[in-house]
């Protein structure tokens, strides 16, 4: 009975909680029905489960409950206002299932009288980590957004890094590969603007390292109308540039005007361009200053390529001028290892050769510093400084020039012999250098005496040529030697001497070969001379870190100047050996001619053109001639001639001369050719290769002018009477 008792009580207890809960209607009907049930509850008890049951229903929030429960709540306002929130947040009330409101808890949960919320605990809850029930499911839930990557901001940021590598490394190959690596090819336009105005906005050093790249992956990795697209791009958003680089119009002058410079922009982006701007912008203002402060300006070349300071990267002369001067150097104050740091220094081992080959010259020339140089180059060897095959190339190459080496110094083969024996008793020259004695493959005959007088005599007129660019000079004074079996050799001699000058003497080296094929060369002589030439090829990368690439722009530039034909170039490719670096010029050659514009771009290789297309160029000596044909002044057409600036390509004016006046039937151009010859205008080898332009399209002249053959013949004459022609 105890144990129903206490059962009884807990029911009396529980009773208030399961009357407020609607879903326990049934079971509470079970539970009255046993309650009934006589003897389950004393008098007592029943009286306290009534009053009991009475007060939940009170204070229930069903819709039994009185109206008068919700006056803390609910405070009516006047007729057209709204209640005031006078002691409740209005955010802290909730409208129940009932429509009541109700007042709720900040946390959530529920008011006097209710369970609260589930799990309610006095302190703060949390999540431990740590705990060996922890599990990771309970984790709320968190969204994270993530933004839509977008592929050319993502190539900008890439390239920005590329960029600022680079300024930092000037490593040009390094550059290249990442772009290259980087794809995107079609956003190249946007790493040319953004690696030109990142270089706006910083020193001439990083100006000039920008050019430096461009001209590197011009055609390589970036193709011309990519350049010419980054370039515009610049031009358009020249305005914005402004506001942060006050000089925006003056530097992005100066960086088109060195694109076109550097032949990877064509002279016509500037006329193009104005086309698509506005006059008042400043994109046109840069155009209108590259064409006017720079590309129209005497040598302008030369002013734009030293604006910046010149090529970050050291050229060969001045590796050479450095050689010399730290040889001087050591030669009067003998600190020999103050001598193999600035050897050192120099960064430059693969041409410690020409350390070997100046050091024994200066040794020979000076004899009192014979002892130091040699102790400079036993130290250099010993230390691993200059390598044995180093050495050997040294010796090698002097042994090569000592016939010319002997006009200056008379006894430099004895000399060279001592300087050879000291070296192999001191144990610092390979051996098999002295085992050699200079036994070779004689190509030249060079044990021929009268081949050694020739290639005197001929450098000799190389050098006078130079200096005086007389064309019929150096001529006659090949006709007086009376050796034209050697005119490959001197074709060899030549372009080698070139070489090893500058761009002026590079360009008179191929003006001079257009002259000599047409007067005293065969096509045959000029293909065994770049045969003899590239044959060579290894022994001349020796002296010229570059020829390889200069060599091809000879080979080209002669198949664009009409010298050799294109499959010339095959028929010398194939008297080399597949593997050796003269076989790999000439397929660059190759390349270079089947480039677009080849025509244009090998023309100005050197400087020798103005800077416009080949077409620009006939354009305007139609143009000119016609105005001749026009007005008849014959001082303002030899002027305009002269304005061309191109005096290789004068054979042009010649032939579109002749085939004007066969159009006009008029003979005034025959005065206007007599004029440029008397005054010198046109050369003799010009006006040569002019009438055998016209000569060999007499066929095709002869659909439109069918007396054409008999015009030519009436001027033939009239121009070796007169002595215009090289006749034979």
């Amino acid at each position: 009975m105890g144990n129903l008792s206490g059962f009884r009580f807990i029911i009396v207890l529980i009773w208030p909680v399961l009357a407020r809960d609607p879903d326990q209607e049934q079971w509470k009907k079970d539970l009255r029905e046993e309650m009934a049930a006589p003897g389950f509850l004393t008098d007592e008890q029943r009286e306290v489960l009534k009053t009991a049951t009475q007060s939940t229903e009170m204070l229930s929030s069903s819709p039994k409950s009185p109206s008068w429960l919700m006056s803390e709540h609910q405070i009516k306002a006047p007729a057209g206002e709204r209640a005031p929130n006078i002691g409740i947040a209005v955010r802290h009330v909730r409208r129940s299932h009932s429509g009541k409101f109700v007042k709720v808890k900040k946390d959530g949960g529920g008011g006097k009288g209710t369970w609260g919320k589930l799990l309610d605990t006095d302190g703060d809850t949390h999540i431990d980590r740590n705990d060996p029930n922890y599990d990771s499911g309970e984790e709320p839930y968190q969204l994270v957004g993530t933004a839509v990557s977008d592929p050319l901001d993502e190539y900008k940021r890439k390239v920005a890094s590329i960029i600022d590598e680079y300024f930092t490394t000037d490593d040009v190959d390094l550059a290249a590969s990442e772009l290259r690596e980087l794809g995107s090819f079609e956003y190249h336009p946007y790493f040319i603007k953004r690696l030109v105005s990142m270089a706006m906005d910083r020193h001439d050093k990083e100006k000039e390292m920008a050019s430096v790249l461009l001209s590197s992956l011009y055609s390589d990795v970036i193709s011309s109308t990519q350049i010419k697209q980054g370039f515009f791009m610049l031009l358009e958003s020249a305005d914005d540039l402004a506001v942060d680089i006050l000089d925006t119009v003056e530097t992005l002058a100066l960086f088109i005007a060195r694109a076109v410079v550097d032949d990877i922009l064509p002279p016509a982006f500037v006329t193009r361009a104005k086309k698509s701007l506005s006059e008042s912008s400043k994109g046109f203002q840069v155009l209108q200053t590259a064409e006017k402060s720079y590309l129209s300006a005497p040598h302008h070349a030369e002013l734009v390529e030293r604006r910046w300071g010149g090529s970050t990267h050291i050229t060969v002369e001045e590796v050479k001028k450095r050689i010399s001067d730290l040889l001087r150097e050591y030669a009067e104050n003998g600190d020999t290892s103050e001598a193999c740091r600035c050897i050192r220094q120099l960064g430059v081992a693969f041409f410690h050769h020409e350390v070997v080959k100046r050091a024994l010259v200066l040794a020979m020339e000076n004899r009192a510093a014979e002892p130091i140089i040699l102790k400079l180059l036993e130290e250099a060897s010993e230390e691993g400084l200059i390598s044995s095959s180093q050495m050997v190339k040294g010796f090698a190459r002097l042994r090569e020039s000592l016939d010319d080496l002997a006009l200056d110094i008379p006894s430099a083969k004895s000399l060279f012999e001592s300087l050879v024996q000291v070296a192999d008793s001191d144990g610092w020259l390979d051996s098999s250098f002295v085992n050699s004695n200079g036994d070779g493959p004689i190509t030249e005959a060079e044990d021929d005496e009268k081949l050694r007088r020739y290639k005197e005599e001929i450098v000799s007129i190389i050098h006078e040529y130079f200096l005086s660019d007389d064309i019929p000079e150096l001529i006659r004074s090949l006709e007086d030697l009376g050796s034209p079996e050697y005119n490959p050799v001197f074709l060899k001699k030549l372009i080698t001497l070139a070489l090893d000058r500058k761009n002026r003497e590079k360009e008179m080296a191929s003006v001079l070969l257009s002259a000599l094929h047409i007067e005293i060369f065969s096509t045959q002589d000029i293909v065994d001379g770049f045969t003899l030439l590239l044959e060579s090829a290894d022994d001349t990368a020796l002296d010229i870190l570059d020829a390889s690439n200069e060599l091809a722009l000879f080979l080209a530039r002669a198949v664009i100047d009409d010298v050799l034909a294109p499959l010339n170039l095959e028929e010398i490719g194939n008297r080399l050996e597949p593997s050796c670096n003269g076989s790999e010029t000439v397929h660059v050659a190759q390349s270079l001619i089947g480039a677009r514009h080849a025509g244009e771009r090998l023309l100005r290789c050197w400087g020798g053109g103005t800077g416009w297309a080949v077409e620009d160029a006939k354009d305007k000596i139609v143009k000119l001639l016609e105005e001749y044909e026009t007005g008849g002044v014959v001082g303002e057409a030899c002027q305009c001639i002269r304005d061309l600036g191109m005096p290789f390509f004068n054979h042009e004016v010649v032939k579109k001369a002749l085939v004007m006046a066969m159009e006009k039937k008029n003979d005034r151009m025959l005065d206007l050719l007599q004029e440029c010859y008397s005054e010198g205008l046109i050369t003799t080898n010009q006006m040569t290769k002019g009438f055998g332009r016209v000569k060999d399209g007499l066929d095709d002249l002869a659909l439109d002018i069918p007396d054409a053959e008999d015009k030519f013949k009436v001027y033939y004459e009239h121009a070796v009477v007169r002595g215009w022609l090289v006749t034979a």
